[in-house]
């Protein structure tokens, strides 16, 4: 989906025009991928635009950066008033958000460590990444071809960016071969995520969805949509997945910050249920936009409002 340029960028504590948001070409994240990010949404409210749980994100970041072992040069508590900062600067009532850090100019080779660590907050108007119309339709997915990491090879609980060609060459596997997205598996042949989102099924009125050791990201979507599903008293369980479970599922959607929660409706060509929105994905779907937009009370405490 295209970016549509604002007005402001927040770079290492300042913030500067869009256009002159740049970086050297021999930055060291550009060459070997080694940076971390966030990807965080605001949404319109009642009191303006709110932060879906803006610390837990920044919180994340700081845990990617500890295991590439990045110091970022600014504390939680700044890179939280950064991301707020930016959302007002550019006027924005609903838009995403791309806190990242990377290793910048000054260092080249497999080393990063005396590569400089540099900082940046960027946000924009995002729609939903997999289109308006999933929301309600769902999608199509495809188990890919490609793996993912394993967690000798890559971390997959860390969000960085070299990490990231792998969900690359997934999404655009099944995108050739006229899908909507992908089901990447690991190693052992148990379903871990798609490319850019955690996954959950249905089955007899459970959930289900892969455990961390599967090599699923920690999703902050993922686990709000835990809460929300207890909350309204269904059984979440955590547990390894196969094509079958894929397969045979009454339901099944993905989460996460792009995302949201879209349905999917088909896996390999095989229909999942009513080959649509099933009645518990919407329910949990209705129920995140509700607690994401600040109409629900009691997840107050998940936003963090731009104007305070």
């Amino acid at each position: 989906m295209p970016i549509q340029p604002v007005d402001k960028i927040w770079m290492d504590g300042k913030l500067v025009d869009w256009e002159d948001a740049t970086v050297h070409v021999l930055t060291h994240a550009l060459h070997y991928g080694s940076g971390v990010f966030e990807g965080v949404r605001a949404y319109e409210t009642k009191r303006g635009a709110a932060v879906f749980r803006l610390q837990d994100h920044i919180r994340r970041l700081f845990r990617s950066a500890h295991v590439y072992q990045m110091a970022i040069p600014f504390s939680q508590d700044e890179l939280c008033q950064a991301v707020k900062d930016t959302v007002r600067e550019n006027g924005l009532r609903a838009c995403y958000i791309r806190p990242l850090v990377y290793r910048g100019y000054g260092e080249m080779g497999l080393n990063p460590l005396p590569a400089p660590v540099n900082v940046t907050v960027a946000v924009w108007p995002w729609g939903t990444y997999l289109g308006e119309e999933s929301l309600e339709t769902g999608v199509r997915a495809k188990i890919s071809s490609w793996k993912r990491s394993d967690h000798n090879i890559l971390p997959p609980g860390a969000k960085a960016t070299g990490q990231y060609i792998n969900s690359g060459l997934a999404k655009v596997e099944a995108l050739n071969a006229g899908y909507d997205e992908g089901v990447m598996l690991n190693m052992a042949g148990h379903v871990t995520d798609g490319p850019g989102e955690n996954i959950f099924i249905v089955k007899d009125g459970v959930l289900y969805t892969p455990p961390f050791s599967a090599g699923c990201l920690d999703g902050i979507t993922r686990d709000s949509i835990i809460a929300i599903a207890g909350d309204l008293g269904y059984t979440v369980m955590e547990r390894n997945l196969s094509r079958f479970d894929l397969y045979t599922a009454e339901e099944a959607f993905y989460t996460g910050t792009a995302a949201e929660v879209v349905p999917i409706r088909a896996i390999d060509d095989r229909a999942v249920g009513s080959n649509g929105r099933g009645p518990i994905t919407k329910e949990l779907q209705q129920t995140f936009f509700g607690a994401a937009r600040g109409d629900d009370p009691k997840y107050e405490h998940w936003l963090a409002y731009v104007q305070e």
